[in-house]
């Protein structure tokens, strides 16, 4: 197995996290440097930032609901409050990490996993799974607004059109939105383009798993129906 995918399985991280820890030079086998593409064996031993790491027999799958002003990092040294402080906070001992974060100051559904092939199905693009929003912004929304959010918008910064999405109103200045990609601070991008600052941003759902039932600051692990579904509803996503 591939060293990424090896530390993804672990639940370290992502593939993309992994590479860039082998970069760093934090990663080794069998006392050795790992390079990109170094393969992991059975019996060999793997050590990342000096700590050993073995393949877990069974993962957790966990639904978090991220207050504002929780940052979605295990490393910063300017963040007042990590993701990885929480996750000792809440009592969670097995290694896990997070499919799409949410930036500082959004809130909302979280899916924390060790499971890194999971990881990596909802990280991917084109897979193309749902994931939804609840937005208040700062003026009121019109049927204008609504219509040109969801045919797609082009963030100049970024040279990047969105895909298409569906979105309603909901009240005055709320709307929800349903997105299949995740670039970096997209709705926020989105609305900035309308002239439009988004003052509340809440994700309520991904895929199949929703905040419903949850408090803010609270975690629950997933029965293995619901992962089944999860899992069903990944292998049936979008293909570009």
């Amino acid at each position: 197995m591939r060293i990424n995918k090896y530390l993804a399985q672990c639940g370290v991280c992502s593939r993309r996290g992994a590479d860039k820890l082998i970069e760093e030079g934090l990663v080794y086998i069998n006392g050795e440097r790992a390079e990109m593409g170094s393969l992991v064996e059975e019996g060999d031993q793997v050590v990342v930032d000096g700590q050993t790491v073995t393949l877990p027999k069974t993962f957790g799958v966990y639904a978090y609901y991220k207050p504002r002003g929780v940052t979605c990092t295990e490393r910063d040294e300017h963040a007042r409050i990590t993701i990885e402080d929480e996750i000792k906070r809440l009592g969670i001992t097995e290694r896990v990490t997070y499919a799409g974060r949410l930036d500082r100051d959004s809130e909302g559904l979280l899916i924390l996993t060790g499971d890194g092939d999971l990881i990596q199905s909802m990280m991917k693009g084109a897979n193309g799974h749902e994931k939804e929003y609840e937005v208040r912004v700062n003026r009121p929304v019109t049927d204008d607004f609504i219509k040109k959010m969801s045919e797609g918008v082009y963030i100049p910064e970024l040279d990047v059109t969105t895909r298409k999405c569906k979105v309603k109103k909901i009240s005055r200045d709320m709307f929800n939105i349903v997105l299949t990609q995740g670039i970096n601070r997209q709705i926020r991008r989105m609305c900035q383009v309308f002239g439009y600052q988004v003052v509340e941003l809440k994700r309520v759902r991904v895929v199949n798993i929703t905040l419903d039932g949850l408090d803010e600051g609270q975690i629950i692990k997933l029965d293995e129906g619901r992962i089944a579904g999860l899992k069903a509803s990944l292998k049936n996503g979008l293909r570009d």
